[in-house]
């Protein structure tokens, strides 16, 4: 086979569909692979070879969907900062362009920004794809790809990888690849955007003036943010740290949700001295901040924080999360914001989807977010974007000041539980779906015996509230996305009641065979 790493080049052949299983590289809605040696037992299946053809079978798909000659489309291409990432993506762009379609190289890009790529008039393409991984470890990565209606889902990825075990792509006369500074042109709407919301009446230009904020973008892609977007509004970025590209991620994982990751930037706001504290995952699609004590704001804060906000511009809208969040989350968004808390299913396309669906149907819903940081709103094509999510409390952490108030004033009313865990629960038996769901059906009977348990209405997995006063919470269990996994999930809002309610869901658990129940014990 030849490497399709340069414009130009003959478009290799696809692996034998004998030999390459192309549908263990769906994630879902994205596109995963093993890029890079190195790691134990985790061959590599996502070669240069692999990408040039994944292209194509983009481009081939986009040109059906979209009735147009693929000589006459426009795709660009970025990546974030994983090593493998420019050779997999000068795979990308030789195998687009030796189908006669115009490529844009972006270099160096965020998620939501190669999204943007289809609606900013000055780029204006077809469709668009980014290379990564999200937070996953070194060796990983991906392809997400886009349209103008927005990311594409599980079945246009079974298509695309349909087509990529065909093959049989003809080569034209090469497309002309051009490079071009997106991440500049959609960092310049987000500084605009911040500009007009806080309307501020001294200094317009820059309405963060004053404020010392500063950025952990864990070596990923998204240091522009604190250089290109938080700079010409006036702030103050020193101290902020891990803004260099870097695929090794040495510092931490460039995961939000990442423990280590949130007390790094919660230490780096306190030791700074810094007003506030923003932090992203590898390509920029989540972000959460930390206040100026260094107190995070994140899952269920982060949640109430942009609800507030949200619910100020609209009133008694519907607020869409997945299904963990907490049980003091729904009293906030409906008792003291007046809003509508609609708790769907895990997932981001689930929880953005059914946010469109029910303004389809004539309820309003401005708000789609996930507990893991996944964000999304209506005024913003519905993309999950942890930059435009930020800017959103950027604006209003500028407004407060104004009026000399504290931007956590919004959620003071929040009830934050005590204590929450998730526990994976790893299905041992060959048939993992069919097991989970049987595991699920006895603990439905199980909790039917326990008096001061409750079975609650859930779109998934079986959600319980637990009353005793020594319990105080709730728990879920649902089957994994993506692996064969039960996550289970328990919040109190007493000490202890998180162990109280381990301790009598492990003397079920023990009753059954096929099911890793380790986890319970740390």
């Amino acid at each position: 086979m030849v490497k399709g790493t340069t414009a130009g080049a003959i478009a290799p052949m696809p692996p034998s569909a004998t030999t390459f299983n192309w549908a263990t590289l769906q994630n879902g809605s994205d596109i995963r692979g093993v890029a890079l040696e190195g790691v134990p037992g985790e061959p590599v299946n996502l070669t240069p070879e692999v990408v040039t053809t994944l292209g194509q079978a983009f481009a081939t798909w986009l040109s059906a969907e979209l009735d147009l000659p693929l000589a006459e489309l426009t795709i660009a291409i970025g990546r974030d900062s994983r090593l493998s990432g420019p050779e997999l993506m000068a795979a990308a762009i030789a195998g687009i362009s030796n189908l006669g379609c115009r490529v844009l190289d972006v270099a160096m890009a965020s998620t939501p920004a190669m999204f943007m790529a289809t609606v900013l008039p000055e780029f204006a393409c077809h469709g668009a794809i980014m290379m990564t991984a999200s937070h996953l470890p070194f060796n990983r990565n991906g392809l997400k790809f886009f349209t103008r209606r927005g990311g594409l889902g599980k079945k246009e990825i079974s298509r695309i990888l349909a087509l990529a075990e065909q093959g049989n792509f003809a080569p034209a006369a090469p497309g002309p690849v051009e490079r071009r500074d997106l991440i500049g042109a959609y960092a310049a709407g987000l500084v605009q955007q911040i500009r007009q919301a806080v309307n501020h009446p001294d200094q317009f230009e820059q309405p963060l003036r004053g404020l010392k904020i500063i950025v952990d973008a864990g070596n990923g892609a998204g240091g522009f943010f604190a250089s290109q977007v938080l700079a010409p509004l006036g702030a103050d970025t020193t101290g902020s740290q891990f803004l260099d590209p870097d695929g090794t991620f040495p510092n931490h994982v460039p995961n939000p949700e990442d423990a280590a990751a949130i007390a790094s930037i919660c230490q780096a706001v306190v030791a700074q001295g810094a007003d506030f504290g923003l932090i992203f995952d590898t390509d920029v699609d989540r972000g959460a901040a930390v206040d100026g004590d260094g107190r995070e704001l994140n899952r269920n804060r982060l949640i109430a924080l942009i609800a507030a906000i949200v619910l100020q511009e609209h009133p008694g809208t519907t607020i869409v999360t997945d299904s963990t969040t907490s049980d003091g989350l729904t009293r906030f968004i409906e008792g003291h914001l007046g809003g509508i808390h609609h708790r769907f299913r895990r997932g981001y396309k689930n929880v953005i989807n059914e946010a469109i669906r029910l303004n389809e149907a004539g309820q309003p819903s401005w708000l789609a977010i996930e507990a893991s940081g996944h964000g999304a709103m209506k005024e913003n094509y519905f993309l999950d974007d942890g930059a435009y999510l930020v800017s959103k409390l950027l604006v209003e952490l500028a407004k407060t000041r104004l009026n000399g108030q504290r931007l956590t004033d919004l959620i003071a009313p929040l009830q934050d539980p005590h204590a929450s865990r998730e526990y994976r629960l790893k299905i041992l038996a060959p048939e993992a779906q069919v097991y989970g769901a049987e595991v699920m059906n006895q603990l439905k009977d199980f909790v039917a015996t326990q008096a001061d348990w409750a079975i609650e209405p859930s779109y998934e997995g079986v959600r319980v509230s637990c009353s005793n006063p020594d319990e105080n919470g709730w728990f879920m269990m649902r089957m994994s996305l993506h692996d064969p996994v039960l996550p289970l999930n328990v919040e109190s809002n007493v000490a202890g009641g998180v162990a109280k309610v381990g301790d009598r869901l492990t003397s079920f658990f023990e009753t059954l065979e096929g099911l890793d129940i380790s986890a319970l014990g740390t």
